[in-house]
C-alpha cells in the first residue's frame, strides 16, 4: 500500500495544477478535427514533464510514451479524448468557454486533465514498474468516423503494441469521489439514419393534386418503431429514435420533400445489419405505396463497447484498493455510444466512469447540455486512480 500512498500524495500535490489545466482547456474548446490548439497545449505539458511524444496521428492526435524498467516487457495504454461540442455554454463561471458556440459539455477537458496528471505521476515513478505506458490523446470522439478508428488505422496500437487499455469518462449521475464499472458489453453501437421522403408539393387546400410527403413521413416514422418492438429479439437492448423532422412548408403549403434524421443503437452486429435492411425496405415501400419515394442513407458508426472481464476485474480491484469498496459502483448497460469501442474490439480493455456530481453545489446537469459542469474534486481522484491502475498492471 506504500505505492498507493505515494500516488495519492502526488495527486494531492497536483491539485492546483490539475484545476488550472482543466479550466484552461474548458475555456478554449475546439470541435472535432479542429483540436490544433488543444493538441499544442498537451504537447507543451508533456514536454514540460519530460515525456517524449509523437504528433500528427489522425491530424491532431498526440501519443506519449513512459518507459519503466524493462520497457519492452509489457505495454499498456491510457486514453483521453480531446474534442468539444457545438453547444453554447450557459454556466456563469469564470472559466466559461471563450469560443462562441463551442463547449466541453461531455467532459473531455476532464479526461485530458486526468491523463496529463496521471502522466506526471507515472513519469515520476517509472523506476517502480516494469514495462511501458502509452498515453493516447485522441481527437474527434464526437464525430463519425471517430478519431479512435483513425488512430488505429494510423498505427496507435503498434510499435509498441499495448496488451491492455484503459479509458475514463465522466458520469454526472455519480457522486464525485466515486467510480463505476461494468464488465462485458457496456455501451451500444450507433448509426445515424437519414431519410428523405419525396412527393409532390402544392396548396394545402387541394391535397388531391399533391403527393403529401409530410403524411408519408409521418406513416414511416410510426411504422419504423415496429423494427425494435416487433423484430428485435426481446432480450436484446435496441433503440431507434428520430430527433429531426423537417417539413419546410407552411400552414397552407405542402412541401416537395421531408427530411427525417435519427439514430439506431444496439448490442448485436447481426441484428444491427438486419435492422438496416428493414429500415431501408420499410421506408421505401411505405413511400411507394403512398405515391412517393424515400431515399435512405445509413451512416454506420461505432461498434458496441465491450469491457474485457479480466481487465475490468483488475481495474475494479485497483479502484477498491485506491478508493475503498464503498466508492466503486456497479454500472448498467448504456444506450449511449463511444468510439473507445474500436479499441475495445481490438485489445482487452476497460472503459470506466468517473463521478463528477455534487448536489450541494448544483453540479447535477447531464452530459451534452449547456449547464454541464463537474466537481473538480474528481480531477485528483481521476488522475491518481488512472496512475494506480497503470502501475498496478505493470508491477
Amino acid at each position: 500500500m506504500e505505492l498507493i500512498t505515494t500516488i495519492k500524495q502526488k495527486a494531492a500535490e497536483l491539485k492546483a495544477e490539475l484545476q488550472e489545466i482543466r479550466r484552461q482547456l474548458h475555456m478554449h474548446p475546439e470541435l472535432s478535427m479542429q483540436e490544433k490548439e488543444t493538441s499544442a497545449f498537451i504537447q507543451a505539458k508533456l514536454a514540460g514533464y519530460g515525456i517524449p511524444f509523437t504528433t500528427g496521428m489522425a491530424v491532431h492526435g498526440v501519443v506519449g510514451i513512459i518507459k519503466g524498467r524493462n520497457p519492452d516487457k509489457r505495454v499498456i495504454a491510457l486514453r483521453a479524448d480531446m474534442d468539444a461540442l457545438p453547444i453554447t455554454e450557459k454556466n456563469q463561471v469564470d472559466y466559461c468557454s471563450q469560443n462562441p458556440g463551442v463547449m466541453h459539455a461531455c467532459g473531455h477537458d476532464v479526461h485530458m486533465t486526468c491523463l496529463l496528471g496521471a502522466a506526471s505521476i507515472l513519469n515520476d515513478l517509472k523506476d517502480r514498474f516494469e514495462g511501458s505506458i502509452k498515453l493516447i490523446f485522441q481527437p474527434s470522439e464526437e464525430k463519425f468516423p471517430g478519431g479512435a478508428s483513425m488512430m488505429i488505422k494510423a498505427g496507435v496500437l503498434e510499435n509498441p503494441a499495448p496488451q491492455k487499455m484503459f479509458g475514463q469518462h465522466v458520469l454526472p449521475s455519480l457522486e464525485a469521489g466515486k467510480v463505476g464499472m461494468k464488465p462485458g458489453k457496456y455501451m451500444a453501437s450507433t448509426d445515424e439514419i437519414y431519410l428523405t421522403v419525396k412527393g409532390k408539393g402544392g396548396h394545402g387546400a387541394t391535397p388531391e393534386l399533391n403527393v403529401d410527403p409530410v403524411l408519408i413521413a409521418a406513416h414511416i416514422l410510426v411504422a419504423l418503431q415496429q423494427i425494435v418492438s416487433r423484430t428485435a429479439p426481446p432480450q436484446l437492448p435496441a433503440v431507434l429514435s428520430f430527433g429531426r423532422f423537417i417539413a419546410e412548408g407552411r400552414t397552407n403549403i405542402i412541401p416537395n420533400e421531408v427530411k427525417l434524421d435519427g439514430t439506431l443503437r444496439t448490442f448485436d452486429e447481426a441484428w444491427r445489419s438486419e435492422a438496416h435492411l428493414r429500415i431501408e425496405r420499410m421506408a421505401a415501400s411505405i413511400a411507394e405505396s403512398m405515391g412517393g419515394s424515400c431515399d435512405v442513407f445509413i451512416d454506420k458508426g461505432y461498434p458496441f463497447l465491450v469491457n474485457d472481464d479480466q481487465v475490468t476485474e483488475e481495474a475494479r480491484h485497483a479502484a477498491v484498493e485506491y478508493l475503498g469498496a464503498e466508492n466503486v459502483a456497479d454500472l448498467d448497460l448504456r444506450m449511449t455510444a463511444e468510439d473507445f469501442a474500436y479499441y475495445s474490439q481490438q485489445i482487452p480493455s476497460c472503459f470506466y466512469r468517473l463521478g463528477t456530481r455534487n448536489e450541494e453545489r448544483n453540479i447535477v446537469h447531464n452530459l451534452h447540455t449547456d449547464r454541464f459542469d463537474v466537481d473538480e474534486k474528481a480531477l485528483e481522484v481521476g488522475a491518481g486512480l488512472m496512475a494506480w491502475m497503470a502501475v498496478n498492471s505493470l508491477r
